[in-house]
């Protein structure tokens, strides 16, 4: 009986946000290495907006997302960014996130700062939601975890979640 009612409850609330069991049940786990090549992928393919939480950004790193980032935003694809203000690091890690700040907002980039910011997930055409622990402008040499999610439902879950709209 316990059970049941437990099972009533996950039911009812998925039933109230409106997402599918099988959205999670369906998604997918990537480490370090796996994760970018599929990324990439989801990322060639946007048409409206990328948005992407990553507290450090590297100059290595966003030398693999430029030529792509650059391709969307001339096609008028929403390029956003949260992430730490330069000011928050130090030495070297300043260094490059104010290189890297100069180079996305020459590209048109939208960059907002959230201090103490330390989410890592980005959410593509509000069709798919990749969440994890990987720095995604900034990873290196880590072994982390992400998931992908292609869920309309989730992703807008995600969005009220870290209320979004503030940005």
């Amino acid at each position: 009986m316990r059970w049941w009612c437990c099972m009533n409850s996950l039911l009812a609330l998925l039933w109230w946000r409106k997402a599918a069991p099988e959205d999670l049940l369906s998604s997918q786990l990537f480490n370090e290495r796996s994760f970018y090549p599929a990324f990439l992928n989801d990322l060639r393919g946007c048409r409206k907006e990328v948005i992407i939480e990553s507290p450090f950004m590297t100059g290595r790193r966003i030398a693999l997302f430029l030529p792509i980032l650059r391709r969307l935003r001339r096609r008028g694809v929403r390029v956003v960014i949260n992430t730490r203000h330069p000011q928050e690091h130090e030495g070297r890690l300043r260094l490059e996130a104010e290189g890297v700040l100069t180079t996305l907002f020459d590209i048109g980039a939208e960059v907002f700062f959230t201090g103490g910011h330390h989410r890592k997930l980005a959410i593509l055409d509000g069709r798919v939601l990749w969440e994890g622990s990987l720095n995604i402008l900034s990873q290196n040499e880590s072994c982390e975890v992400m998931r992908r999610i292609a869920s309309p439902q989730l992703v807008d879950q995600m969005m009220r979640f870290i209320r979004i709209e503030a940005l």
